[in-house]
């Protein structure tokens, strides 16, 4: 059984990995600000009774990952249960759909203070203890938005390039005790997604990749759990992107679109 901490895991991307986690076995601890559907007072938000009996649990810390204090405390209170941190997983983010010329600086600061900061503070509190314990894994969630000028998502995008950044960096540091890699999904059938996106524009941006469709959380959480194992124990410093093929061609074109109208697929 290993030991995992995943950021933002009350729903979306994080909620999908946290469940993938521990339907292998592992002890997962979501660090959210947000309780999970499945809160418990006694702070164990444990698997659907559709798990297998011998699968691993959720638990919900309380936590703002743009408080630094607050990561510590949480990430010291799972090493203290456990004697280790095996991976560390920073799912945490957040966007605000407005132009350039729009952006107000509270919104711009919360999205980098949860997306970037969020990250490297969770980061460094857990490599701090995964150096001294001989070995770890970390991973983040960043996104195709970094590779690309999206509009509307100016603030979103640069913290999300930032963490590519971040990727590489920690790898170059801490090579060969712990191993890094982050996971870019384009667009994700997500509660973040469906809250700011129409049924027309979901169905505009499905006609623009390749693949024809979002992808499913789980399909990302699969990514996450592969780059956790041992398999991928020479993958570090790398982005894995996951995005239907959308950055392979141009969002503005048509590319896909002649393919779709052929198999009757819209």
């Amino acid at each position: 059984m290993r030991i995992v901490v995943v950021s933002g895991a009350s729903s979306g991307i994080g909620r999908a990995t946290a469940e993938r986690f521990a339907r292998a076995g592992d002890q997962v601890y979501n660090l959210d600000v947000t309780a999970p559907p499945d809160f418990s007072p006694e702070f164990a938000a444990d698997l659907a009774a559709d798990l297998a009996a011998d699968a691993g649990g959720i638990r919900w810390l309380e936590t703002d990952v743009a408080d630094w204090s607050a990561v510590q405390r949480a990430i010291a209170h799972v090493h203290d249960e456990h004697g280790r941190i095996d991976v560390a997983i920073a799912n945490a983010g957040i966007s605000v759909r407005h132009g350039v010329l729009d952006i107000a600086w509270d919104q711009a600061r919360r999205v980098v203070d949860v997306n970037l900061l969020g990250v490297l503070g969770l980061w460094q509190a857990a490599a701090r203890l995964m150096v001294a314990d001989g070995g770890g894994v970390l991973l983040a969630t960043a996104s195709v938005n970094g590779h690309r000028g999206f509009p509307y998502y100016a603030d979103y995008n640069a913290t999300k390039a930032g963490i590519a950044a971040l990727c590489r960096t920690f790898a170059v540091e801490l090579s060969p005790v712990v191993r890094v890699a982050c996971v870019s999904p384009g667009a994700v059938l997500t509660p973040m997604q469906l809250a700011e996106y129409t049924p027309q524009m979901l169905e505009d941006v499905n006609a623009r990749i390749p693949a024809g469709r979002h992808a499913e959380p789980a399909e990302i959480a699969e990514a996450f759990h592969y780059l956790a194992s041992a398999p991928a124990r020479f993958i570090t410093g790398q982005e894995l992107v996951i995005d239907g093929g959308e950055i392979a061609g141009s969002m503005t074109s048509d590319s896909g679109t002649a393919v779709a109208a052929r198999s009757g697929r819209r």
